[in-house]
């Protein structure tokens, strides 16, 4: 009986040996059952990269869309565009223009583009915007709405939800091909403002006659009820036209809107053309490039 008992426990301790020798995981001779089996340490997760950042202070490239104010129409010389000068994309040192400050005299010519017209209304923009995103520009800057509101008369200034449409079709149009680009969006300008600053002029009040911004502009030494209301109406569709800009452009986490800068400034004689009375001279450019500039590069 002893003799067949210590074989029992002869084979049993071979086998366990055998199973132990032929296993995956580790097993300890004479270990009891149930003992658990040593396990690998689990790999320890990668770091998580940090988030790309929405908003570059430096931006490699710039096109910029809108109206004569961004072409510099009448800046240089009259009833002409002098792109040279624009606030946005110039290479007129003098000015200073926001390409040229971001990008330097070496890059200016090469990684900015100039896609606005004068004359151009918000109904425009769409197509300048698929333009600007063909360029693949990593800013983009955004000066449009004063030819919505400078019609002939109130009557003809465009509605503020065919604006709105107009600029929602536009940012769309431009994520469409540049979804990473930056927009910068600058607000109407304070059309009265030009007004009450122009009319003092002898030289101003005779080049409006001629019809600029009629609805604003027209019998400018006029201050009675009708010419002060119909002045009041045209003031505050600028007002609801930049309230759209702001709107629209908060819903874009890449757009930055200048908090009313440009309406808020107050243009002097100086930096307003002297064949118009209407448009930013050199001076009056190199404010809107100021400003701009450090809307952009504010962290």
């Amino acid at each position: 009986m002893h003799g067949r008992r210590r074989f029992r426990t002869a084979v049993v301790s071979a086998t366990a040996a055998l199973l132990c020798a032929g296993a995956l995981s580790g097993c300890t001779a004479g270990e009891p059952s149930g003992t658990p089996t040593a396990t690998r340490a689990a790999p320890k997760p990668k770091p998580t990269p940090p988030p790309e950042p929405l908003w570059d202070v430096s931006p490699a490239s710039v096109a910029a869309v809108g109206d004569s104010v961004t072409r510099a129409f009448d800046a240089c010389s009259v009833l002409s565009d002098c792109p040279e000068v624009s606030w946005a994309t110039g290479t007129d040192t003098a000015v200073n223009s926001l390409a040229l400050r971001l990008l330097g005299p070496a890059k200016v010519a090469t990684h900015s583009w100039n896609l606005a017209r004068t004359g151009a209304r918000m109904a425009e923009l769409p197509e300048q915007m698929a333009g600007a995103a063909a360029e693949r520009p990593a800013l983009v800057t955004v000066m449009m709405g004063a030819n919505d509101a400078c019609r002939a008369t109130p009557e003809l200034m465009t509605p503020v939800a065919d604006f709105r449409s107009s600029f929602e079709t536009a940012m769309a149009r431009l994520r469409k091909g540049a979804p990473k680009a930056q927009v910068y969006v600058a607000s109407v300008p304070d059309l009265m403002h030009l007004w009450s600053t122009g009319r003092v002029s002898p030289m101003g009040r005779e080049v409006w006659k001629l019809g600029i911004c009629g609805a604003m502009l027209a019998d400018p030494e006029d201050l009675g009820p009708a010419a002060e209301r119909r002045r009041a109406e045209v003031r505050g569709r600028v007002v609801a036209y930049n309230r759209v800009l702001s709107e629209v452009c908060a819903k874009d986490e890449r757009c930055r809107y200048d908090g009313g800068a440009v309406f808020g400034f107050r243009f002097d004689g100086g930096q307003l053309s002297p064949w118009d009375w209407f448009h930013p001279s050199r001076d009056g450019q190199a404010r809107l490039a100021e400003l701009a500039y450090r809307r952009i590069t504010k962290e």
